[in-house]
């Protein structure tokens, strides 16, 4: 049975409930129909698609950390979305003044500033990785041209893996300029590297400045040559210091960051805190102009030598404000960096040719 969630659905007029309880103040100023319904500012709206276990994460610390002022919720399970929807409008008393609504169709999100799209297909055991690719191209056909045309202006920010394809796909299916679509990319595999940097030497992991950049993947590659820490170069120091700091090692670290998913996925069967975090960061970024560079999925042709006929996605430093990616920083790599680069951007682009967008 459908249960009522708010004193309207209960038969309660809505309509002026308020005016029984405030007056408004007298200003000096002849009154106006409208002048009680005049924002001081504009409403922020951040929409999440997919209520899953990352989506409601992203949701939860989106909320928490007072981001937008309204969140919009969109999964085509419409049970499950209404429990995810009351259970956050529940904790009403103990969170910033948040609206709060759900759907299962993309008009929930029209006029949306950040749409975060976390749907996508599961791979079934046995399934190819092109297989797995043509189901989540056939899902984002009907998740981004809706979205799209529901928020013509907003951003679009994709979690969903394999990500620096799919943010390819939402791409092309959205019509978007590349500035406006950024994959989640390697803004987490960055931050677990800085946790092993930082342990390894008893610091604070954000005085830690190391890149994972390329692919979120197998494929993506560990920028040793620009580590620093509290703004000192740092590799020569780890290496002069400890001898096992060899190419052996520096690839068992590698391997460590990317395979980090996949060890909390096999202890707790998924991941979902961290990506919340990370999704979270790049929003507060973007929405509130702040500037700041992250290592996110971004059309990256003519860079590190990557063909400028190849419209691949993948992992670059860039300055993300309000407007989407502002610049791709131009980093001096190595040239055995380089060239590793150029391998995820060709890994990749042979996937996305596949599509045929």
């Amino acid at each position: 049975m459908h249960k009522a969630s708010s004193l309207s659905e209960l038969g309660f007029d809505a309509g002026g409930a308020s005016s029984g309880f405030f007056r408004p103040v007298a200003d000096g100023c002849p009154a106006t129909p409208t002048s009680s319904a005049v924002p001081h500012r504009r409403l922020t709206k951040i929409s999440v698609i997919g209520a899953g276990n990352v989506g409601m994460a992203i949701a939860q610390t989106i909320l928490t950390q007072n981001l937008a002022d309204e969140i919009a919720l969109v999964d085509a399970l419409p049970d499950k979305l209404r429990g995810e929807a009351l259970d956050l409008q529940h904790a009403a008393a103990f969170l910033p003044r948040v609206r709060i609504a759900s759907g299962t169709d993309a008009a929930v999100t029209k006029n949306s500033d950040l749409v975060i799209v976390t749907a996508g297909a599961r791979q079934i055991p046995g399934e190819t990785r092109l297989n797995l690719l043509q189901r989540n191209v056939a899902l984002y056909r009907k998740i981004v041209p809706p979205v799209a045309e529901h928020s013509p202006d907003a951003l679009l920010l994709v979690v969903s893996n394999p990500v620096d394809v799919l943010t390819y796909v939402a791409w092309k299916l959205s019509g978007f300029p590349a500035s406006r679509v950024i994959g989640s990319g390697t803004n987490l595999d960055s931050s677990r590297f800085r946790f092993l940097v930082a342990e390894h030497l008893d610091v604070n992991a954000q005085d830690v400045q190391a890149y994972m950049v390329g692919e979120h993947g197998d494929s993506s590659v560990a920028i040793w040559s620009s580590i620093s820490v509290g703004g000192m170069p740092a590799f020569k120091s780890l290496r002069d210091s400890h001898r096992s700091f060899d190419e052996a090692a520096l690839e068992g670290i590698r391997r460590a960051v990317v395979g980090g998913a996949y060890e909390v996925i096999g202890l707790k069967g998924y991941t979902s805190w961290a990506i919340g975090y990370s999704v979270a960061s790049l929003a507060a970024s973007l929405l509130r102009d702040q500037r700041r560079v992250h290592p996110v999925s971004v059309l990256a042709s003519g860079f590190h030598g990557i063909s400028d006929g190849h419209e691949v996605f993948l992992s670059l430093p860039a300055r993300l404000g309000r407007g989407g990616i502002l610049g791709v920083a131009e980093m001096d790599l190595t040239e055995a960096e380089a060239a590793q680069l150029r391998r995820s951007a060709k890994t990749l682009w042979e996937n996305c040719q596949l599509l045929d967008l």
